[in-house]
Parts: structure tokens; C-alpha cells; sequence
């Protein structure tokens, strides 16, 4: 072992020992230099901005400055068609001549998107649903319906839709929701020959309002009336009325039915 020792101390090996470490270190810096040199590390063309650009400006100052490129396309509500959206690399990256440049541009044409079944849900309910499938809202109208601001119809371009319908993404389509008020249009009752208080609850059971009523001859009972004419009444070409409509009614006095006893 004492011998290994004084041979390590030996002039001939350090010599060779700090030889053999500047070689490797020449290697490596060498290397590292040439390495710089083939890559052009630290220098390179820097990508222009090309995010908001239109597709063909973009790709033309791509071909300008001798970059490659690729293109993808997506479809974004509210931002104009042809227009980039995203890049990779970023602007300003420094990156060799040739390089491929990723552009994402927006598309001209939507997809088309599946029409949710809205039927009888609310408004708000309604609009949150088509938002999520990339629809809007326009002109909403109202039909005679029970139930109150409920969906009963969905209309595009004038026609209606159903669900499972297909509708460009990004359209705005119509609801027709319901009034709260039922029918606008009522049957008309025909209370004629009716005693008066009959006809009262005919008319008011039926949505409809008591009008004007006019005696007719001498009334001794006025709990005993019976109706002769009514205005307007129930005729072939007049069946149904306005929700409210007054019913003006004529009345008389009822005859009285006397049995004989019996002898």
C-alpha cells in the first residue's frame, strides 16, 4: 500500500493525472461551443404577432419572414371568421428559419348543435340550457296556455323546432311561452229558458261576466225568474267569446206550476 501511495505522489503521475482532467474539460467546452454554434443557441428569427391577425395576412407574413406553418380550426361565438386565435410558438419566440409555426383559427362555418328538449320548463331555465348549447335568445311572445312563462314552443328562422333538431351553433332562436290565462277564447253558454240564478253560474262558472239584465212585463217574485233572450247567444256563427265577455240578459216572470189536491 506504501508503494501506491508514493506513486501517487510522484511527479509523472500528477502530470498525467491533471493531463487526462484538462483533456476532459477541453472535450466538454469544446462541445458545449460547437454545440452553440450548430444550434445558433441565444439567436434566431423572432415569430411576429399573429394572434387577432386574419388567416390570410398571417399566413402571408409567415411566408415573408420563411416560416412553415400548420393550421387548425375552431369554432368561437362572437369572434369573427378567419381570424387567429391562438399560436405556438408565442410571439416574440426567437426560432430558427423554417420553423413550424400552429396557428388555430376560427372557422366560417358553425357546427351544428342538437336542440335540448325545452318543452315546459321555464324561461330561465330555458335561456341557461341554450346557453350552454351555444344558442341565444331573441324575440319571445306569448300564447293562451295555464302555465305561466313556460316554454311551448321553440322557433328558428319562423319554423318549429323540436327536440333533437339540429340548429347552427351560435343561432338565436325564438320561445313562445305560456300566459298564465289558459284559453283566450271561452264556449258560449246558452242560458235561455234557464231561471236566472242558473244562468248567473252558468256565466260566471264559464269565464264570463254578468251584463245588463232587463225586466220584461210586470215581475211579482223576483226570486222566480227564468231568461228569454240573452246577448250575445250561442248561434252557429257565435260559439266562443272573449275571456270576460258580459252576457246581457232578458228575464220574466216565471208561471207557477199549481197541482190540484187531490179530491
Amino acid at each position: 500500500m506504501s508503494k501506491v501511495w508514493a506513486y501517487l505522489k510522484t511527479k509523472y503521475f500528477l502530470r498525467n493525472f491533471f493531463g487526462a482532467i484538462g483533456v476532459v474539460i477541453a472535450v466538454v467546452l469544446i462541445a458545449f461551443f460547437s454545440l452553440g454554434v450548430y444550434t445558433k443557441h441565444g439567436t434566431g428569427i423572432p415569430v411576429p404577432q399573429l394572434v387577432g391577425l386574419k388567416i390570410e395576412k398571417a399566413t402571408a407574413l409567415l411566408d415573408e419572414q420563411g416560416f412553415e406553418y400548420k393550421i387548425d380550426s375552431v369554432y368561437i361565438l362572437d369572434k369573427a371568421p378567419g381570424t387567429v386565435t391562438v399560436q405556438d410558438p408565442d410571439a416574440g419566440t426567437n426560432v430558427k428559419e423554417g420553423r413550424v409555426i400552429y396557428l388555430t383559427v376560427v372557422t366560417r362555418l358553425a357546427p351544428n348543435v342538437v336542440l335540448p328538449d325545452l318543452h315546459d320548463v321555464t324561461y330561465l331555465e330555458a335561456v341557461a340550457a341554450l346557453s350552454n348549447y351555444g344558442l341565444k335568445v331573441g324575440d319571445t311572445t306569448y300564447a293562451a296556455d295555464i302555465a305561466r312563462n313556460k316554454v311551448l314552443q321553440i322557433k328558428f328562422s319562423g319554423q318549429v323546432l323540436k327536440a333533437g333538431d339540429k340548429v347552427p351553433k351560435g343561432s338565436v332562436v325564438d320561445l313562445v311561452l305560456g300566459n298564465g290565462a289558459g284559453a283566450s277564447e271561452v264556449e258560449v253558454p246558452d242560458v235561455v229558458n234557464q231561471d236566472l240564478d242558473a244562468a248567473r253560474v252558468a256565466i260566471i262558472g264559464g269565464n264570463l261576466t254578468v251584463g245588463t239584465i232587463t225586466y220584461q212585463g210586470a215581475i211579482t217574485d223576483s226570486a222566480n225568474l227564468v231568461v228569454t233572450q240573452q246577448f250575445p247567444a250561442k248561434t252557429d256563427s257565435t260559439s266562443k267569446v272573449s275571456l270576460g265577455t258580459r252576457i246581457n240578459l232578458t228575464v220574466t216572470q216565471a208561471k207557477k206550476n199549481e197541482q190540484q189536491p187531490p179530491h
